[in-house]
């Protein structure tokens, strides 16, 4: 989106890199450049209007502005139908028992994308088009959403707000971008917002007293899982709390809820993270747990 911007390439090297240095990369089955998901396979949650908007929007040369802070360049499509295919290759590896568990190391991020609306450096929403495959592809009645970004996942949200085969579990913070909670209550959606500065401590206990018990609830068939890192306490994007061992205890509890209903099966996907520093040291904590290496 210009070198400026912190939703940078750089995002994923750092990740990759970690895993080197970290030695567990060798332990881990690592797949380049799935399919892109199909035009279909995107518009089981997107509207016809996103998908050729984005389409007309798309530049031959330089940027275009989605938004104050989303742009594209003319690769900018092609990235973000690719993303949304690795979750469909996760979601297909897993339900097929190649792998029991995945992490779609992977940009443009997706959260923020609504059914209609690019925003928020996100144009597909990735995590949803994984869980829509896996519900209309491979028959599941329960899916599971779990959201760790410091920013409200609104366009998750948005998606699955009236359908109950999905639950949507998430904390944020709040006031916050987007700025943009649904109002009414739904069984389905656990999103709790929280005040900035909470701690990594207090964090945990909203997943032990909130997500855990309606995630138990719920059985579901499979858990996916948004995967921001920038409520990191050194990414200055937010004003959480959280470092390393607090992503790592936190995926332990999923892993342990995903053996108990859905034969382990738990696919993650980037969302943000921006410093690039406590990016990388996080998602190896959390692709370390996630894998149990």
């Amino acid at each position: 989106m210009g070198s400026w911007h912190p939703e940078c390439p750089e995002r994923v090297d750092v990740i990759n890199d970690q895993l080197l240095s970290s030695g567990i990369l060798p332990f881990l089955d690592a797949t380049d450049n799935p399919r892109p998901a199909t035009e279909a396979e995107i518009l089981r949650v997107h509207t016809q209007v996103h998908l050729d908007h984005l389409k007309k929007l798309s530049p031959a040369s330089g940027y275009a502005a989605v938004d104050g802070d989303t742009s594209m360049n003319p690769h900018t499509l092609a990235a973000a139908f690719q993303a949304a295919g690795a979750g469909i290759a996760a979601v297909d590896a897993v339900m097929a028992g190649s792998a029991v568990s995945a992490f779609c190391n992977v940009r443009p991020p997706g959260h923020h994308a609504e059914s209609g609306r690019a925003m928020g450096f996100c144009f597909f929403n990735n995590v949803a088009v994984a869980a829509a495959h896996a519900l209309a592809h491979h028959g599941l009645s329960r899916v599971a959403i779990i959201d760790f970004d410091v920013h409200h996942g609104n366009g998750t949200e948005d998606i699955f707000y009236d359908e109950p085969r999905v639950m949507m579990c998430s904390f944020y913070q709040h006031p916050f971008y987007p700025n943009s909670r649904r109002e009414g209550e739904r069984d389905h959606m656990v999103n709790v917002p929280v005040d900035a500065y909470t701690t990594g401590f207090d964090l945990r206990q909203v997943v032990s007293d909130i997500w855990l018990p309606r995630l138990r609830a719920f059985e579901p068939e499979l858990i996916l899982v948004s995967a921001g890192f920038d409520a990191h306490r050194e990414d200055e994007m937010g004003q959480l709390g959280m470092v390393e061992s607090d992503y790592a205890w936190i995926t332990d509890q999923l892993v342990m809820v995903a053996e108990s209903c859905a034969q382990g099966r738990i696919i993650s996907m980037l969302e943000g993270g921006y410093n690039l520093s406590s990016l990388g040291r996080s998602a190896v904590a959390h692709i370390r747990s996630l894998s149990k290496l």
